[in-house]
């Protein structure tokens, strides 16, 4: 039985019960019979370590030559400690790579490489070219994007 005023008209709480049960029958009629869609992190930007895990990953796997003085999944930071080529030991070089970020971009890694030579019983600095830092970039980001490119197709 439906509670009514003197004049006829639906009380406010059975007016309220009614709106509440349609909005309930509202929400619940979506959920039926439809399948879920998941919402999926876009693979640029998978990352469980802080910054982007191909640019980390591909960052590590550049410099794996070289001994690491320090590496920060958290913040992105990877510097190693002196290298000497073997094939010339008058020269050494010491690489430093920031991820600035969680996106597979060019701008989401900076390289900073020092570079010194023998002189005498020590070590002076050294220029090291323009173009050696934009191929480690290079090849950092080529080997990202081929990791993404890998986990894309499952393989």
């Amino acid at each position: 039985m439906t509670r009514t005023t003197l004049n006829g008209l639906p009380t406010a709480r059975t007016l309220l019960g009614a709106g509440f049960c349609a909005v309930a029958a509202l929400a619940l009629s979506g959920c039926g019979g439809k399948k879920q869609v998941k919402a999926t992190i876009a693979p640029a930007q998978t990352t469980t370590i802080g910054v982007n895990s191909y640019l980390w990953r591909a960052s590590l796997d550049a410099v794996s030559f070289m001994p690491l003085l320090q590496s920060d999944s958290a913040g992105g930071v990877i510097i190693t400690d002196w290298y000497i080529n073997p094939k010339n030991p008058g020269e050494r070089v010491k690489v430093s790579i920031l991820i600035l970020g969680d996106d597979l971009r060019a701008d989401a890694i900076k390289v900073t490489t020092v570079r010194e030579v023998a002189q005498g019983s020590g070590w002076a600095p050294a220029p090291v070219q323009a173009a050696t830092v934009q191929k480690l970039e290079d090849v950092i980001l080529t080997r990202a994007r081929d990791l993404r490119r890998s986990t894309m197709i499952g393989g």
